[in-house]
C-alpha cells in the first residue's frame, strides 16, 4: 500500500491563499485600518474590503477544513520531541477555532455599530466615532494579536523542520506526486 507524502492539491492551494490573505487582513487592520479615524472618508472603503476579506477568509478555512477531513494526507510530522509533537495538532487547530472567531468577533462588531447598512447599503449614516467603545471590536484586536503570534510560530516550526531537521517539511504544502 502506497502512503501519501504531500497534501491534497486543493489543500495546498487553500493553505497558500489563506496565508496570504489573513497576513494581508492582520496588517491592513494593524497598520492601516486602526490608524485611519472613523471621520475620515476612506474608512468606508476600507471596511468594505476588510469585512468581505474576512468573509472570503471564513468560506476559505471552512472549505479547507472539509476538504482537509475528507482526504488522506500525510502522517504527522515528528521533531523527535514527544511535548512538541503533542502541540503541534493543538496550534493547527488552533488557527480554525481563532479564524471563527475573528470572523464573529467581526461580525459582532459590524452588527452592533450597524455597519451593514452603513458600509454595505450606503445609509448615509456616520461611523460610530471609535469602534473601541465595543467590547467585541477589543476581544477582535486581542484574537488578531493570537492569530499573529500563531502564524509567527507556526512559519518558526516550519522553517526549524526544513532548515534544521532537513525533514523536506515544505514538500508537504506543495504540489507534486503524492503518493509513495
Amino acid at each position: 500500500m502506497s502512503q501519501v507524502t504531500r497534501y491534497h492539491p486543493i489543500l495546498v492551494i487553500l493553505h497558500w491563499l489563506l496565508a496570504f490573505f489573513i497576513i494581508m487582513a492582520l496588517a491592513m487592520g494593524y497598520f492601516v485600518m486602526s490608524q485611519t479615524p472613523n471621520s475620515a472618508p476612506e474608512k468606508l472603503e476600507m471596511l468594505r474590503g476588510h469585512m468581505a476579506g474576512g468573509m472570503l477568509i471564513l468560506a476559505l478555512m471552512v472549505l479547507r477544513f472539509v476538504v482537509r477531513w475528507m482526504t488522506s494526507h500525510p502522517p504527522q510530522a515528528t521533531t523527535g520531541n514527544a511535548a512538541l509533537d503533542r502541540f503541534a495538532p493543538l496550534t493547527h487547530y488552533g488557527f480554525y477555532i481563532l479564524v471563527v472567531l475573528m470572523a464573529g468577533t467581526g461580525f459582532a462588531t459590524a452588527l452592533a455599530a450597524g455597519l451593514p447598512a452603513i458600509v454595505f447599503g450606503n445609509s448615509g449614516d456616520p461611523l460610530p466615532e471609535t469602534f473601541l467603545t465595543f467590547p467585541t471590536r477589543i476581544a477582535h484586536g486581542y484574537i488578531a494579536a493570537a492569530i499573529a503570534a500563531l502564524l509567527a510560530l507556526h512559519v518558526a516550526a516550519a522553517l526549524y523542520h526544513q532548515f534544521v531537521l532537513k525533514d523536506s517539511l515544505f514538500r508537504r504544502m506543495f504540489f507534486g506526486k503524492r503518493k509513495v
